[in-house]
């Protein structure tokens, strides 16, 4: 399994904004494509203006899989338009299990 974090920086007083789009236009076809988050979050303290979230996949094929057939879809590409002015970074992290986390880790 991987886990992928991602963190969008907005704009100053966008954060409503992105929700509202991302509720509106982006969250049905992306938890319908990758399936329900295990996360998504945000920031309070430190970083601010930030949305963090979390994917699972069983794999990075899957991922890649995913993340392709996310793009292919036209509602997608009409919620990245959208919200592409108010992102002013973006970073994408991808996280394997230690080897203390399952038994199974160690084989």
């Amino acid at each position: 399994m991987i886990v992928e974090m991602r963190i969008y920086t907005l704009s100053f007083g966008s954060m409503v904004r992105y929700f509202e789009l991302y509720r509106n236009l982006g969250q049905a076809i992306q938890w319908r494509t990758l399936g329900s988050p295990l996360g998504y979050y945000a920031t309070e303290v430190g970083d601010l203006n930030q949305i963090v979230h979390l994917w699972r996949y069983a794999s990075f094929a899957d991922r890649a899989a995913r993340r392709s057939a996310l793009w292919q879809d036209a509602g997608w590409l009409a919620f990245a338009e959208a919200i592409s002015p108010i992102i002013m970074a973006q970073e994408s992290r991808l996280m394997i299990d230690a080897p203390l986390t399952s038994p199974e880790a160690h084989e």
